[in-house]
């Protein structure tokens, strides 16, 4: 088990201190490969198969979890156990055979679950078992790769080289989301994954392509929101514009018969590679130069889905850019720790297929939207880190929890929770209750901007596909638009609800609170409470609808049953939510203990 190396910050860089945590009772290792992906298994089945079905109990420090249909009973150690079931495990996994513990290696339980499945849903999916060995290769290779001391190339271009803190949080997510049963499955060239990938530390520089400007199609909430992909080459042409794309996506798509055809006749001209490097971000097809964020269509599966930009989501992004500056200039003027990276642009190529059409394949594979950079909404003197890299599990990065708060006593830990927690929450429930808008403050989307202490002093929201909009809020405006482009935008007003509920409680408040309780396990219930507090004070200051009210009696949380989402191939706009028990009623926080709640969440093995 290889020891944790803590990258450092270099000379020049952020304030914050990155010193190690002082002794905790989070691990001192990380794990490795093997036991990463048992646990990330576990954690899927425990949330969305065996928990809700009563088959697991937490016993002697052990959780046993039971697979019913495949007749096959699992153990496993806890370092820690959480108020809403999401517990931490340790060490390898073991099953029952003949009355004895044996150890099961990732592969075995990984056909435990393919099996378990095919019987619960009366389906197979001959994918499943591929993308878990992918997701075991990439941790695996991200374990073995050196770590760098901060975003490699950083200190080579200027733009980049104030920001090393920052870059190191993007690219320090080896392991993925744990609930997620293939976390870091990925198609593609292996050698390609290493010059490109995040936790690689890729830094690169673009490829170019001047394009007749006939043959460019863009749209941009302003004109001066395209000057962003100009910038990058002066070298172009009179008559053409220039187009950036993703090295990797331009080797993918170079011998496109209509592509090749437009290079032969001069149509489209190969300028190459240069400009500014760009680092890779956690989304890997997502590439900041330190003024700018570029997000490039790449024809590669990641997790579920492939990272291409597709025509609805280029013309949706500039048409919320558009419709949302109102809502969000109120929501800035009522929370000033918060702001939205809107995404005011986007540029492709549109060269006609045989029926004079745009081809698609080309159009959705070359769009490139414009993602305002950090100098435009970042406070000053803060750092940016991303939440993710915040609140990941095992401390693979300078942007850790226990870095920030650097041996802190428990008091000063709930003190630095409630700080970010009213920068987080009120203006998330604000955009749903007051402007029928759905945010997406899932870890990965949201930046935790600290002061020279570590402290929080504001969050910044970014992606806007995941943003959507309630129709009953939003009617003429979504009459306004092309119905292709309109229709993925909305989610009804129960969806959009358990997808906020899901994004920023259970994904987001949840796993970072757990971060926290691993440095002062006695403190979960205390955590929890804070939480409460702030949901508390927003309905003092702003109402209590329904929907509030019912969260604070303690209705159950919906999870994203993400597991289930990809054995039947559905896609993320179409995933379903199981209930988890929740620690936020009064009576649990106030007088029931955390045995009576881990039971209800946990259910007896039978």
């Amino acid at each position: 088990m290889p020891s944790l190396t803590v990258p450092q910050t270099p000379s020049g860089g952020t304030p914050i201190s990155l010193r190690s945590p002082g002794s905790t009772a989070a691990p001192a290792h990380l794990p490795t490969a093997d036991d990463a992906v048992a646990h990330t298994l576990l954690n899927c089945l425990l949330r969305e198969v065996s928990g809700p079905e009563h088959q697991t109990v937490v016993t002697d420090g052990r959780l046993l979890l039971r697979l019913p249909r495949r007749g096959v009973l699992l153990r496993v150690a806890l370092r820690r156990t959480s108020l809403i079931g999401a517990h931490r495990f340790t060490g390898p996994v073991s099953e029952q055979r003949d009355g004895d513990w044996t150890e099961v290696d990732w592969r075995r339980l990984a056909e435990y679950t393919h099996d378990e499945l095919s019987l619960r849903t009366g389906v197979r999916n001959e994918e499943f078992l591929e993308q878990i060995v992918s997701s075991h290769a990439a941790v695996a290779s991200a374990l073995a790769a050196p770590r760098a001391d901060a975003a490699p190339d950083s200190a080579s271009n200027d733009r980049l080289a104030p920001l090393p803190a920052y870059l190191a949080s993007e690219q320090s997510l080896l392991f993925g989301h744990r609930f997620h049963p293939t976390p870091k499955a990925r198609t593609g060239d292996p050698r390609a994954w290493s010059a490109y990938a995040p936790e690689a530390g890729a830094s690169f520089p673009l490829r170019h392509l001047a394009v007749r400007s006939g043959l460019i199609a863009e749209e941009y909430a302003d004109a001066a929101a395209v000057a962003p992909l100009d910038r990058q080459r002066t070298d172009v042409p009179e008559g053409y514009r220039l187009l950036p794309v993703h090295p990797w996506q331009y080797e993918t798509l170079r011998e496109h018969p209509l592509l090749r055809a437009a290079l032969d006749r001069g149509d489209v001209i190969d300028l190459g590679p240069g400009g500014q490097p760009f680092a890779a971000t956690a989304s890997v097809r997502t590439l900041y130069d330190g003024e700018t964020f570029l997000k490039f269509s790449l024809n590669v599966r990641i997790t579920n889905c492939l990272r291409k930009n597709s025509s609805y989501e280029l013309s949706g992004a500039v048409a919320l850019t558009r419709v949302l500056a109102p809502a969000l200039a109120d929501l800035a003027d009522r929370f000033p720790g918060s702001a939205v990276l809107r995404e005011p642009a986007y540029r492709t190529l549109a060269l006609p297929g045989p029926d004079g059409t745009p081809d698609r394949a080309l159009f959705e594979g070359f769009g490139v939207i414009v993602r305002e950079g950090l100098p435009k909404r970042l406070a000053p003197g803060t750092t940016p880190l991303l939440a993710a890299a915040v609140a990941d599990e095992y401390p693979t990065g300078p942007a850790h929890i226990s870095r920030l708060l650097d041996g802190a006593d428990e008091r000063a830990a709930l003190d630095w929770w409630s700080a970010y927690l009213d920068l987080l929450v009120p203006p998330v429930l604000a955009a749903y209750f007051d402007h029928g808008l759905v945010l997406e403050p899932h870890l990965q989307n949201v930046l935790i901007c600290v002061d020279g202490d570590g402290r929080p002093a504001q969050v910044l929201f970014r992606d806007l596909e995941g943003t959507k909009l309630v129709p009953d809020h939003h009617a003429d405006t979504l009459a306004a638009l092309p119905p292709e482009v309109a229709g993925p935008m909305t989610y009804d007003a129960q969806r959009g609800w358990d997808r906020v509920v899901y994004c920023l409680l259970v994904n987001h408040v949840a796993e970072l609170l757990a971060a926290l309780a691993d440095l002062h396990p006695g403190a979960e219930a205390a955590l929890w409470a804070r939480v409460r507090a702030t949901l508390q004070s927003y309905t003092d200051r702003f109402g209590c609808p329904p929907r509030m009210a019912a969260l604070l009696a303690g209705v159950p949380l919906p999870a994203k049953a993400n597991l289930l989402t990809r054995w039947e191939r559905k896609a993320d706009r179409e995933a379903g939510y199981v209930r988890l028990p929740s620690p936020l009623a009064e009576a649990v926080l106030g007088g029931a203990t955390g045995a009576r709640v881990l039971r209800g969440t946990t259910g007896g093995a039978r």
